[in-house]
């Protein structure tokens, strides 16, 4: 049943890939998940060099024999780095799955191809889906409205992108935005999806480096207690219903500008507030599906219950109950 084309491409158990999410997904967690079955993916860009990432890297080789990923975000940064450094330093110790998210990543791709890499590429949209076919990645991930982080402009669920992305191309792909349990992964395959993108589900898991008052504020999230911010500057990102949040689209609703908006959605600033629990400090990226979420098991426990969770499903689907 859960055997796919993203499975086989990635060597792994189980359809279940893990959202880069940055500052959070370091060696424990993405380690965790690959042991698990799944895909972790590292956020490169986590790390002030790239050499700091290198360390990353060997440090979840310490900890699992399992594939996992790096993921490169291909947005402007304050600071700037070469992104082509990350790339070689994730190639040239032994990551074999790099995924790339933000603009079209055609300028990488042959230093991609020529490191031996499977490359997959998360879009917000159907069109950018196809263009990331044509330039030749392996795989794409379509996120829906429901996702936390930055789900695109357009507004359109994961329910009617997932098809929609499926009807159009030819190799996989991965539905990503308000799956956290088996219900959304089965869902997920019966739109054609052949993998599940899974972000704030493992938010909530012991092993993610997330404050323990973050996490318990989450905990008590319902799936209305995330807004979206940063429509003005077409970068929209769906992040936890705080007051400093409400100061954000305030201060858009008032035309405020680009050079002025910085210095709240600063990466580091975010860092600062994960780091001490400070939840109306920073924006904090979160998705709908928080509102399914109660508890907070390990990393193994969240993917065998989503594995159990599906099969049950399956089993009563086939039987016509």
């Amino acid at each position: 049943m859960f055997q796919t084309r993203i499975t086989q491409l990635f060597g792994i158990k189980y359809p279940i890939i893990q959202g880069a999410m940055m500052w959070l997904s370091r060696a424990e967690m993405v380690a965790a998940v690959a042991n698990a079955g799944g895909l972790g993916i590292m956020a490169a860009l986590t790390f002030p060099t790239a050499q700091e990432l290198r360390e990353e890297i060997r440090n979840t080789r310490s900890l699992t024999d399992k594939p996992f990923a790096v993921n490169i975000t291909l947005l402007p940064t304050i600071k700037p780095r070469s992104l082509e450094e990350y790339i070689d330093a994730a190639i040239e110790e032994g990551v074999t799955i790099i995924e790339t998210a933000g603009r079209n990543p055609h300028q990488y791709m042959k230093q991609l191809r020529e490191g031996g890499v499977k490359v997959m590429h998360k879009v917000a949209s159907v069109k950018a889906a196809r263009t990331a076919e044509r330039i030749g990645v392996d795989a794409v991930t379509i996120v829906g409205f429901e996702e936390g982080g930055n789900p695109g402009m357009d507004d359109v669920t994961t329910m009617i992108l997932v098809p929609r992305t499926v009807d159009e191309l030819e190799i996989p792909v991965i539905a990503g935005g308000g799956i956290g349990d088996g219900r959304g992964l089965m869902a997920a395959l019966a739109l054609g999806a052949e993998g599940a993108l899974i972000g704030t589900r493992f938010m909530l898991s012991r092993e993610c480096p997330l404050h323990a008052s973050i996490k318990q504020r989450l905990l008590e999230a319902s799936e209305k207690d995330t807004l979206m911010i940063m429509r003005s500057i077409s970068n929209p990102e769906r992040v936890v219903t705080t007051d400093f949040a409400r100061r954000i689209l305030e201060m858009e609703d008032k035309g405020t500008s680009l050079e002025e908006l910085l210095p709240m959605i600063d990466g580091r600033r975010q860092k600062q507030a994960l780091d001490k629990g400070a939840a109306d400090e920073a924006i904090i990226p979160c998705g709908q599906v928080v509102g399914l979420l109660d508890d907070l098991p390990t990393v193994k426990e969240i993917i065998d219950g989503i594995i159990r969770e599906a099969r049950t499903i399956g089993k009563r689907l086939s039987e016509g109950g």
